[in-house]
């Protein structure tokens, strides 16, 4: 077995492996990161980068104290990771309107306005059509209205992600690629990681591979319930000005990125690990888009993307010890969330091996809801 001088091996190296890597190199951890292809080159990569904590799967409910510190390590990130390694990561502040079209969809919106407002840090109000003409003019005139919502953010994820890596390297990470293939252990806990025809000792491993972590299932003798959740994404080239809010109607959304482009999404295709573009994603992402705000018609297409977001079976994270297995951690199962989630994901998972214990609110995403096998 090879000995790589770490402390501990990661698997994954997307947001929520880097960012683990990171917190645990700050108390001075040596970790490996091990990932199959390219650094954030999946889901991480190629999302859109929304930073919005007050909506979305177990959002009101066991979610939400989460996406609330997650914001707390994005706003420290803002300042530090740029400071480090001199990368702009595009943090912005960044406003969110959401639209209805039907009294229904009014209706759902309004009902939300009881906890939203309570939730310290944003500014949450109804906004009648008027009122969302005088916004953006553009906006389609059958909207009915929307929910204006203060204190959401954005990064480019991809630019956040090398920011992350450069940072943990500074602090003492390496990276291998290849395929981990199990776990070694014994009766005393964890040994090592199979890599290839290879061996990596370790005492602790985290599995943060993404939608990929389905694969420790065979590994930890437990089911890991996760599945891709595929996403597309159109940038587009329009004459217009800028969208300075992002608008968004039944889990579409529209706005201009830093780079001067529309980006605009997205799907949920349960599809399998196939990550191929589609004519038929990008029309259903136009018709949605075109229905929010009629003049995208003249946009041109410049490019469209595609990632696998790690989904679980409840839509709750995956996050925390793995029952009956000393020294391996699950980190996986973000969702649509996976950008805003990644930090205070791998920041929780990073005081679990250094205390034992943390104080982020993760005991909802705990591995062992799936198994009733007693923690080890």
């Amino acid at each position: 077995m090879t000995s790589n001088n770490v402390d501990v091996v990661i698997v994954g190296g997307g947001i929520v492996g880097l960012a683990t890597a990171y917190y645990l190199g700050k108390q001075g951890k040596k970790t490996l990161v091990i990932e199959r292809d390219a650094v954030g080159s999946h889901a991480s990569g190629f999302a859109y980068g929304a930073l919005s904590p007050l909506g979305g799967d177990g959002i009101p409910g066991p979610v939400l104290p989460l996406t609330i510190e997650a914001m707390k390590h994005h706003q420290e990130f803002s300042q530090s990771l740029p400071e480090e390694t001199g990368v702009d990561i595009q943090y912005r502040l960044k406003p969110t309107l959401s639209l209805a079209f039907e009294e229904e969809e009014a209706q759902r919106l309004k009902d939300s306005f009881a906890w939203q407002q309570k939730q310290q840090g944003y500014k949450v109000g109804w906004l009648n059509a008027q009122e969302v003409n005088s916004l953006e003019p553009r906006i389609a005139a059958e909207a009915l209205g929307g929910v204006y919502t203060e204190g959401p953010a954005e990064v480019d994820p991809y630019r956040f992600v090398l920011a992350l890596l450069q940072a943990s390297e500074k602090k003492g990470m390496t990276i291998r690629h290849g395929d981990v293939t199990g776990l070694i252990e014994d009766g005393t806990g964890l040994k090592g990681v199979k890599l290839g025809g290879d061996q990596v000792s370790c005492h602790e491993v985290v599995l943060a591979m993404g939608p990929w972590t389905i694969a420790a299932s065979n590994w930890i003798g437990m089911p890991v319930p996760i599945e891709p959740l595929k996403g597309q994404i159109l940038r587009m080239n329009w004459q217009g000005n800028a969208i300075d809010c992002t608008v968004g109607w039944a889990g579409n959304y529209a706005s201009t990125k830093p780079d001067g482009l529309v980006w605009a999404g997205t799907t949920e295709e349960f599809v399998g690990f196939d990550e191929t573009l589609t004519v038929e994603a990008r029309n259903k992402i136009m018709s949605s888009v075109l229905k929010i705000m009629p003049s995208l018609e003249s946009a041109e297409l410049v490019q469209q993307t595609a990632c696998l977001r790690p989904y679980s079976t409840d839509g709750l994270p995956i996050l925390g010890p793995v029952p009956g297995h000393k020294g391996v951690y699950l980190a996986t199962g973000a969702g649509r969330k996976g950008i805003l989630l990644g930090p205070v994901m791998g920041s929780a998972v990073a005081d679990l091996i250094l205390d034992g214990r943390t104080d982020l609110p993760v005991e909802p995403f705990a591995p062992g809801r799936f198994s009733k096998k007693p923690v080890a």
